[in-house]
């Protein structure tokens, strides 16, 4: 049973171990390379993954992102939108989308991680969906509200976002990830609404998933249990899920394939709970039937080492005893 991600990983503790700071390894590939390795050698997680924010290729398309230098705590960056509506939307894609600043600083990294942990540790990287990256662009509430009343402006924005993102994951499969998440945060049926994913969000994950080699993996957040059979229709190689879906029910309707990752809660398990928590979480997350141990969402990045330890070693301890 591995235990591993595809979404951003990095930890405090794995920071700590460099004196580096979270606001420091979103912009230099040498720090981000560095610190995306930590979480594997201090607590023997299956990957090392990069980026550690969603505003990659946000920034790409002319956002602003917010790093939050003065923040007390490890704090993800903010991206600040383009576009205060759905009407105001337009997109100006650079022709050297793949050289802007941010991803050839993933890009450069992946690189270094492949020379590093390469033949020990799958290396991996991801991509915002459509919907999400849309939501980064355009305000979270504007959006939301437009794809119901806007359906057609909506669609021709996550066609344009769709179009673009193949070339930012096959830079990072090129430069050394094994394999690439999609993660649909912003667009999960548990959010949009099932009728809305079907008609807006579905086609273009299709089209996504179509476009790129595998494995690929598609995350999605919220209540999802409901949309299993819709989640099959993507054509993923695995879907992974959070803490909201009923790993037990979807696993019946799935059948073997794609896998199923899952569902350990990232904040109020890992990064609150204690080490009791963890392993129970675990335990509950394989026997319900995940092909995968995974973090529901990104990782805290001050989940605590003991937590983290906690689910790596009840995940390798739960495999023994099958053998």
């Amino acid at each position: 049973m591995p235990c591993f991600s595809g979404l951003s990983n990095v930890t405090l503790p794995g920071l700590e171990s460099l004196s580096l700071q979270f606001h420091e390894v979103h912009r230099d590939p040498v720090k981000m390379a560095a610190a995306a390795a930590t979480t594997s050698r201090l607590f023997g997680f299956g990957t090392a993954v990069v980026p550690f924010d969603l505003g990659v290729e946000a920034s790409a398309l002319g956002a602003r992102v917010n790093y939050r230098e003065k923040s007390p705590n490890p704090a993800f960056p903010l991206v600040e939108p383009i576009a205060a509506s759905v009407q105001e939307w337009r997109l100006e894609v650079p022709s050297d989308l793949t050289n802007q600043p941010r991803i050839a600083c993933v890009t450069e990294s992946l690189g270094l991680l492949r020379a590093d942990l390469g033949s020990t540790v799958t290396i991996g990287a991801w991509i915002p969906g459509p919907a999400t990256l849309a939501m980064q662009l355009v305000p979270f509430g504007k959006f939301l509200a437009s794809m119901a009343k806007e359906p057609q402006a909506v669609s021709s924005i996550l066609t344009q976002l769709t179009e673009l993102l193949p070339e930012v994951a096959l830079a990072y499969r090129n430069a050394g990830a094994d394999f690439i998440t999609i993660h649909e945060m912003g667009g999960s049926p548990g959010v949009v609404g099932p009728v809305t994913f079907r008609k807006l969000v579905l086609p273009c994950l299709q089209t996504l998933i179509a476009a790129l080699p595998g494995p690929k993996v598609v995350s999605i957040c919220g209540k999802t249990t409901a949309a299993i059979e819709l989640l099959l229709e993507v054509g993923a190689d695995a879907i992974s899920v959070d803490q909201l879906n009923e790993i037990a029910v979807s696993r019946k309707t799935r059948g073997p394939e794609p896998q199923l990752f899952g569902n350990i809660d990232p904040i109020g398990v890992l990064a609150n709970g204690k080490e009791g928590d963890v392993r129970a979480a675990v335990a509950g997350a394989i026997d319900a039937g995940v092909d995968a141990v995974w973090p529901g969402c990104d990782l805290a990045p001050a989940v605590p080492a003991a937590n983290m330890k906690a689910m790596v070693d009840e995940t390798s301890g739960r495999l023994r005893k099958f053998l």
